[in-house]
């Protein structure tokens, strides 16, 4: 039986909702989105990221919520040089890559950059 068909979202608690909403916001063009008695949600394509606050997170929750805990990969349809040139172009360190990856749906370039808190991001085109 094939239960799960895909991620719908992600939770990434961090130090400073601000500054982590501005970074994926300007790095990588999410839209913030903020509702009332809800988690912050950073939304692109059909997904989100809820981003809570150390001090400020919502029930439930992981056992021990961690700012700069969390590894995970974005899909870009853009070249790896084009999101390279976007990410030096804005001051972001590149940790590593361009990279030759297997990703869920096989080969895939990558690169790799830190985040606010330290989560590591992987950008991939498939190819």
């Amino acid at each position: 039986m094939r239960m799960i068909t895909h991620i719908d979202h992600l939770v990434l608690t961090v130090q400073s909702l601000e500054r982590t909403c501005s970074f994926y916001e300007r790095v990588l063009g999410f839209e913030r989105k903020d509702k009332p008695g809800k988690p912050t949600a950073l939304s692109f394509g059909s997904c989100k990221i809820n981003v809570h606050e150390i001090d400020h997170t919502f029930e439930p929750k992981a056992h021990a919520p961690t700012p700069g805990s969390v590894d995970f990969c974005l899909i870009t349809d853009e070249s790896i040089e084009a999101v390279l040139d976007q990410l030096r172009s804005l001051g972001v360190p590149i940790e590593e890559g361009p990279i030759k990856r297997n990703g869920a749906q096989g080969e895939m370039m990558s690169v790799y950059f830190r985040d606010p808190d330290q989560n590591l991001v992987e950008v991939s085109h498939y190819l």
